[in-house]
């Protein structure tokens, strides 16, 4: 059941995605001005930016209730030195991610969240140029900040795009996080795609109580990645 779900969100996304990406590179400018203007952190914190789309971006909710705003707290209650930025853009796609992330980077990131590539599939987009989109990302991003670590959240392709297409789109995300020894979220929507009341009223965006079991699947995986850091900080 849980996987039919999933199958039966992600076939209501594909329907719906033109809508919400018709205007990216527009929204893309202006995330770019807020993302600028909202990451700057103390010194002394190192900048977790989460690079994505509407999921990240919380479409639909206020800017407090996207599971990035709700890390922050985390981080806040657990008297970690990070800051959480929200680079997050509705209609997003890695191509639009690999056009923003160098402005991004002038900023001290210690975390990169990659949370891209949904919309690649969704408009069923060549999956080499997707994979090579994001791994110019992490590059520049190691480039930039050497020592900044890399988290992906993975997504699901729709299923009527074909098996062949979406085992090799969910390839990408394992992939990638083996060759560039960063963590992986396995899904992202996990406990919340397909499920209508974690959803709002389009199907596709999740309300805020789905927010913040996203913020729990990615701090699962965050939380030890920031603990670390802080550690080595203090040694």
């Amino acid at each position: 059941m849980i996987i039919m779900a999933r199958k039966i969100l992600l076939v209501v996304l594909g329907v719906a995605v033109t809508a919400c990406g018709s205007s990216s590179e527009e929204r893309g400018a202006a995330a770019g001005d807020r993302s600028r203007s909202a990451a700057a952190p103390p010194a002394e914190q190192a900048v977790v930016l989460f690079l994505g789309t509407s999921l990240t971006a919380g479409l639909g909710l206020e800017t407090e209730e996207a599971y990035p705003a709700l890390i922050q707290r985390r981080l806040e209650q657990e008297g970690l030195p990070f800051r959480a930025v929200n680079a997050g853009v509705s209609g997003e796609t890695s191509a639009g991610g690999l056009r923003r992330i160098d402005w991004l980077l002038r900023e001290p990131v210690g975390v990169l969240v990659l949370e891209l590539g949904a919309n690649d599939g969704l408009r069923g987009l060549e999956i080499d140029q997707m994979r090579s989109n994001l791994r110019e990302i992490i590059e520049r991003t190691h480039a930039a900040h050497p020592d900044a670590r890399i988290v992906i959240a993975g997504m699901e392709a729709p299923p009527n795009l074909g098996r062949v297409y979406t085992r090799a789109f969910r390839r990408v995300f394992v992939e990638l996080a083996e060759a560039y020894d960063a963590e992986l979220i396995p899904f992202l929507l996990d406990g919340v795609g397909g499920v209508p009341e974690l959803n709002q009223a389009d199907g596709i965006h999740p309300t805020a109580e789905g927010q913040e079991i996203i913020a729990e699947n990615v701090w699962a995986v965050l939380e030890p990645v920031v603990t670390e850091m802080a550690g080595a900080a203090v040694r």
